[in-house]
């Protein structure tokens, strides 16, 4: 990557985190190849928060938008969410989250993230998940960072085609299509049930 100005750096960094607000500071100095400090200094001129807190705003005007799950339901961390069309979560792979002698994510952890992921862009009061088709590509160490996005397919009526992808850095570690049933009168649907 060429030097840049600093101007020129400094409106190079603003478009990079206005595309992807979860750049640290670490990586945005090897992208530019400069010094962490200097990113820091950058973000401080242009008015630009540090990770935690841009993290924070992202995420408080996602959870405002979720309609299917409270924000105690959903696994991992909202990052974006736009229902109907595509959201992002985040999950960090914690002790108890791994299997003690492997010392790898547990898969119903890494499912539970991806699940309530789809079921979050889902348009209604509640959404069930009617099937998934599902692969794992590699294990989730202790301590990685997973990031979740999924993507609305196409919409029917009441159900849902969504693809979820589930990555470790720049690699994909899981990757499921999820057919999902919105459900507008939850009440009904019950009492149907037990005709």
């Amino acid at each position: 990557m060429a030097r840049y100005s600093k101007e020129e750096r400094r409106k190079l960094l603003e478009e990079a985190l206005s595309e992807n607000p979860f750049f640290t500071d670490e990586e945005l100095s090897e992208r530019f190849k400069v010094s962490v400090s200097t990113i820091r200094l950058d973000r401080g001129e242009l008015g630009i928060p540090e990770l935690r807190e841009r993290t924070r705003a992202v995420a408080q005007e996602a959870y405002s938008t979720l309609k299917t799950l409270d924000d105690q339901e959903l696994i991992g961390e909202l990052i974006e969410l736009v229902i109907g069309e595509k959201a992002c979560s985040r999950l960090t792979i914690e002790e108890s989250m791994v299997l003690t002698k492997a010392r790898v994510a547990r898969g119903h952890y890494l499912f539970a993230q991806a699940n309530s992921l789809a079921i979050a862009l889902v348009d209604a009061p509640m959404a069930l998940t009617g099937s998934v088709e599902l692969k794992f590509k590699r294990p989730v160490q202790l301590g990685e960072v997973v990031i979740a996005k999924g993507t609305v397919l196409k919409r029917k009526q009441n159900k849902y085609w969504v693809e979820i992808s589930v990555s470790v850095g720049s690699e994909e570690v899981l990757r499921g299509d999820w057919i999902l049933f919105a459900i507008e009168d939850f009440s009904g649907a019950r009492e149907k049930e037990m005709e």
